[in-house]
Protein backbone atom coordinates (compact mmCIF):
# COMPACT_ATOMS: atom_id res chain seq x y z
CA UNK A 1 0.00 0.00 0.00
CA UNK A 2 1.21 3.68 -0.59
CA UNK A 3 2.86 4.70 2.29
CA UNK A 4 0.29 8.01 2.53
CA UNK A 5 -2.43 5.86 2.20
CA UNK A 6 -1.28 3.69 4.78
CA UNK A 7 -0.83 6.53 6.84
CA UNK A 8 -4.11 8.20 6.37
CA UNK A 9 -5.60 5.13 7.49
CA UNK A 10 -3.09 4.42 10.19
CA UNK A 11 -3.70 8.04 11.79
CA UNK A 12 -7.50 7.48 11.59
CA UNK A 13 -7.57 3.96 13.42
CA UNK A 14 -5.11 5.55 16.15
CA UNK A 15 -7.60 8.51 16.82
CA UNK A 16 -10.52 5.68 16.93
CA UNK A 17 -8.73 3.86 19.37
CA UNK A 18 -7.19 6.52 21.61
CA UNK A 19 -11.20 7.68 21.21
CA UNK A 20 -12.24 4.50 22.77
CA UNK A 21 -9.69 4.02 25.16
CA UNK A 22 -10.25 7.78 26.82
CA UNK A 23 -14.24 7.64 26.56
CA UNK A 24 -15.00 3.63 27.20
CA UNK A 25 -11.86 1.25 28.22
CA UNK A 26 -10.03 4.00 30.65
CA UNK A 27 -13.75 3.90 33.04
CA UNK A 28 -13.56 0.13 32.84
CA UNK A 29 -10.36 0.17 34.09
CA UNK A 30 -11.32 2.20 36.86
CA UNK A 31 -14.04 0.19 37.68
CA UNK A 32 -12.02 -2.95 37.44
CA UNK A 33 -9.13 -2.12 39.82
CA UNK A 34 -11.57 -0.74 42.31
CA UNK A 35 -13.61 -3.70 42.30
CA UNK A 36 -10.30 -5.69 42.34
CA UNK A 37 -9.40 -3.97 45.66
CA UNK A 38 -12.71 -4.58 46.91
CA UNK A 39 -12.06 -8.49 46.47
CA UNK A 40 -9.13 -7.57 48.61
CA UNK A 41 -10.16 -6.43 51.54
CA UNK A 42 -12.58 -9.48 52.34
CA UNK A 43 -10.63 -10.46 55.38
CA UNK A 44 -13.18 -13.31 55.94
CA UNK A 45 -12.67 -14.76 52.15
CA UNK A 46 -10.11 -17.48 51.14
CA UNK A 47 -6.80 -16.86 48.79
CA UNK A 48 -9.12 -18.74 45.76
CA UNK A 49 -11.94 -17.20 46.82
CA UNK A 50 -10.20 -13.39 46.28
CA UNK A 51 -8.70 -14.79 43.18
CA UNK A 52 -11.68 -15.94 41.74
CA UNK A 53 -13.26 -12.73 42.90
CA UNK A 54 -10.70 -10.49 41.19
CA UNK A 55 -11.06 -12.71 38.16
CA UNK A 56 -14.74 -11.69 37.85
CA UNK A 57 -13.91 -8.10 38.07
CA UNK A 58 -11.36 -8.28 35.19
CA UNK A 59 -13.59 -10.23 32.91
CA UNK A 60 -15.43 -7.05 31.40
CA UNK A 61 -12.17 -5.19 30.70
CA UNK A 62 -10.55 -8.94 29.13
CA UNK A 63 -13.88 -8.74 27.13
CA UNK A 64 -13.39 -5.36 25.87
CA UNK A 65 -10.03 -5.24 24.95
CA UNK A 66 -10.92 -8.95 22.84
CA UNK A 67 -13.24 -6.76 21.07
CA UNK A 68 -11.66 -4.34 19.98
CA UNK A 69 -8.59 -6.53 19.01
CA UNK A 70 -11.01 -8.68 16.92
CA UNK A 71 -12.65 -5.18 15.17
CA UNK A 72 -9.59 -3.83 14.03
CA UNK A 73 -8.38 -7.42 12.49
CA UNK A 74 -11.57 -8.06 10.37
CA UNK A 75 -10.71 -3.67 9.53
CA UNK A 76 -7.29 -4.92 8.80
CA UNK A 77 -8.44 -8.07 6.71
CA UNK A 78 -10.63 -6.49 5.13
CA UNK A 79 -8.34 -3.36 3.63
CA UNK A 80 -5.46 -6.27 3.03
CA UNK A 81 -7.96 -7.98 0.76
CA UNK A 82 -8.86 -5.19 -0.93
CA UNK A 83 -5.28 -3.95 -1.49
CA UNK A 84 -4.31 -7.52 -2.91
CA UNK A 85 -7.08 -7.46 -5.60
CA UNK A 86 -5.83 -4.03 -6.72
CA UNK A 87 -2.43 -5.67 -6.73
CA UNK A 88 -3.64 -9.08 -8.85
CA UNK A 89 -5.17 -6.78 -11.05
CA UNK A 90 -1.88 -4.92 -11.53
CA UNK A 91 0.04 -8.21 -12.18
CA UNK A 92 -2.70 -9.04 -14.54
CA UNK A 93 -2.30 -5.62 -16.44
CA UNK A 94 1.38 -6.16 -16.55
CA UNK A 95 0.97 -9.78 -17.92
CA UNK A 96 -1.31 -8.19 -20.72
CA UNK A 97 1.43 -6.06 -21.66
CA UNK A 98 0.42 -2.78 -20.19
CA UNK A 99 2.88 -0.24 -20.11
CA UNK A 100 4.41 0.11 -16.56
CA UNK A 101 3.44 3.67 -15.91
CA UNK A 102 -0.17 3.06 -16.34
CA UNK A 103 -0.23 0.11 -14.21
CA UNK A 104 1.22 2.01 -11.36
CA UNK A 105 -1.14 4.86 -11.86
CA UNK A 106 -4.16 2.21 -11.89
CA UNK A 107 -2.50 0.22 -8.98
CA UNK A 108 -2.23 3.62 -7.07
CA UNK A 109 -6.09 4.28 -7.92
CA UNK A 110 -7.25 0.85 -7.18
CA UNK A 111 -5.22 0.94 -3.65
CA UNK A 112 -6.40 4.89 -2.81
CA UNK A 113 -10.07 3.78 -3.70
CA UNK A 114 -9.25 0.34 -1.09
CA UNK A 115 -8.00 3.18 1.65
CA UNK A 116 -10.94 5.76 0.95
CA UNK A 117 -14.00 3.09 0.83
CA UNK A 118 -12.40 1.45 4.43
CA UNK A 119 -11.89 5.11 6.03
CA UNK A 120 -15.74 5.43 5.40
CA UNK A 121 -16.38 2.12 7.48
CA UNK A 122 -14.41 3.32 10.49
CA UNK A 123 -17.10 5.51 11.84
CA UNK A 124 -19.99 2.61 12.04
CA UNK A 125 -17.21 0.38 13.44
CA UNK A 126 -16.69 2.97 16.13
CA UNK A 127 -20.33 3.52 17.27
CA UNK A 128 -20.71 -0.54 16.82
CA UNK A 129 -17.75 -1.16 19.03
CA UNK A 130 -19.07 1.79 21.81
CA UNK A 131 -22.40 0.41 21.57
CA UNK A 132 -20.67 -3.14 22.57
CA UNK A 133 -18.40 -1.33 25.09
CA UNK A 134 -21.25 0.16 26.79
CA UNK A 135 -23.11 -3.04 26.99
CA UNK A 136 -20.25 -5.00 28.17
CA UNK A 137 -20.03 -2.12 30.79
CA UNK A 138 -22.81 -2.90 32.45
Amino acid sequence: MAESQQLRVQEAVDTMVKGLERENIRKMQGTMFRCSAGCCEDTQASMQQVHQCIERCHAPLAQAQALVTSELEKFQDRLARCTMHCNDKAKDLMDAGSKEQQVKRQLESCVTKCVDDHMHLIPTMTKKMKDSLASIAK
